[in-house]
């Protein structure tokens, strides 16, 4: 806050199963009034969530104003004897009880995706991001396979600590990094194809977009930046609690302002394995929930198309929610 910032009240505001939240109001020092929002974390992956959020904010608003809530600072603190980091921001009163206007909603992630240039021409992030309390690897990459299967590896490691082994799950992940991913994603950037570096929200589902109450307009937050293949961002899009980004109608939009990536024939491949690193993330977050068992069938589909393998199981369409339609509510808990 700016320096000689009165601050009047703090209350508990939001829900979130990682962090406490809370609505600050405060007079400025030239008098005025201002709402900030107050987000703070300990343990695993804090600083990264807040000085990751920081500069995702900031590097969205960089280049669409207004899209998400402007960021203030973050910072960290000691209370007691553990160290905690915070961000904090403008505070927006959103709506949660309608679905998005789907035509502006498609154009301002396009806009996103198409004027977040990276700023040296390669995937990554200059600082680590995190997704729940997932933090990202940041190394910087020419070819999106290679920066992707950072991420994979990572979000593999998280669930593995979390829910054990599973000796069928290992191979498959295996075949997913060593096969899958240097042939569907390596596709991306052969035989003079090209996939530009974009920046990306991050974490794109519905608890994280909203309806300002002021003005009407759709703003999203909680970003956790990369710049990545664009078709990253709708990974979630597809996973079992999506229950109105999964529509069709998101998409098409958005493709009418951002053709699929060559070979166009293979987006829905794509998007199934963008799918699976946030399956597994819900998985590490939430043990013995059944989005390691969704992301499972998924990695079947995709080795059995790319890279056949005798020892894995088959894939079984009835557990495919892309197939079947099945929505599963993702439950938050608020942080004690």
């Amino acid at each position: 806050m700016p320096k000689g910032t009165r601050v009047i009240s703090s209350v508990s505001h939001g829900v979130s199963s990682w962090t406490k939240t809370a609505k600050v109001s405060a007079i400025l020092p030239d008098g005025n009034p201002k709402v900030f929002f107050l987000k703070c974390a300990t343990g695993q992956g804090s600083r990264a969530l807040a000085q990751g959020e920081f500069r995702s904010a900031s590097a969205i608003n960089a280049v669409v104003p207004g899209l998400v809530p402007k960021a203030a600072g973050w910072g960290e603190y000691t209370n007691g004897k553990s160290r905690m980091y915070f961000f904090l921001g403008d505070f927006c009163d959103m709506d949660f009880s309608s679905a998005p206007e789907p035509v502006h909603l498609a154009s301002r992630i396009a806009e996103l995706h198409q004027k977040g240039l990276s700023p040296n021409g390669m995937f990554g992030f200059p600082v680590p991001t995190v997704l729940g309390k997932l933090e990202r690897t940041v190394v910087w990459e020419k070819s999106w396979a290679k920066c992707f299967t950072h991420h994979l590896r990572d979000v593999i490691k998280y669930d593995n600590e979390a829910n054990g082994f599973w000796p069928e799950y290992d191979t498959a992940c295996k075949q997913l990094i060593d096969v899958v991913v240097p042939r569907l994603l390596g596709a991306l950037q052969s035989d003079g194809r090209e996939v530009r570096p974009t920046l990306i929200h991050g974490d794109l589902w519905e608890r994280n977009i909203g309806t300002d109450k002021q003005t009407g307009e759709t703003i999203l937050f909680d970003p956790g930046c990369i710049y990545a293949h664009n078709e990253m961002e709708f990974g979630t899009w597809r996973c079992s609690w999506a229950f109105y980004l999964n529509s069709p109608i998101y998409t098409r939009l958005y493709q009418c302002y951002v053709e699929p990536s060559e070979p166009a024939a293979e987006w829905d491949d794509r998007n199934r394995l963008y799918s699976i690193h946030p399956y597994l993330n819900d998985s590490a977050g939430h043990p013995g929930s059944q989005s390691r068992q969704l992301a499972y069938n998924d990695m079947l589909y995709l080795c059995d198309k790319y890279g056949p393998l005798e020892s894995l199981e088959k894939y079984d369409p009835e557990k495919d929610v892309s197939m079947t339609g099945a929505y599963v509510p993702f439950v938050m808990k608020q942080l004690e």
